[in-house]
């Protein structure tokens, strides 16, 4: 093939990973052994076809084997240090809210449903802990 023809594949593939699909990362570095393939047809490291094709696998291998998954884990990771759990914080309860009742509140910014998880009443005005969260419920018990 013709180090412009590598090239097409390569931009191809690297375009519906960008832009189409959700590939995981899979067509990103297959399409960057394209690019190198082409890259060093066009530097004048003529191969026959079979090389070429070797070559583009070797590549492929080498660079999901080894940097997929790092950077697949990097981008979708939350981030070091992140804890995404409310559990064990205190916030105020503006109005009483019974045994197993729930109630609309706003915690830092956004809107929750609060469940009363304790078995006391949480008197209007007074702390709450945090127990845990269940998407966007908060238990809660009184302090």
């Amino acid at each position: 093939m013709e180090w412009w023809q590598w090239m097409v594949v390569g931009g191809l593939l690297l375009g519906a990973e960008l832009f189409g699909l959700e590939a995981q990362f899979y067509l990103l570095f297959i399409g960057l052994s394209a690019v190198l393939v082409g890259l060093a047809d066009l530097v004048g490291l003529s191969m026959p076809l079979w090389a070429q094709v070797g070559l583009f696998g070797v590549f492929s291998l080498v660079f999901l084997y080894t940097f997929r998954k790092k950077m697949y884990e990097k981008i979708r990771s939350p981030g070091e240090g992140f804890s995404d759990s409310y559990g064990g914080r205190s916030l105020t309860i503006k109005s009483e809210l019974a045994s197993g009742a729930e109630a609309r509140l706003e915690y830092r910014g956004s809107a929750w449903t609060a469940r009363n998880v304790g078995d006391a009443t949480i008197a209007a005005g007074s702390r709450a802990k945090i127990r845990k969260v269940d998407g966007l419920t908060l238990h809660i018990e009184a302090e």
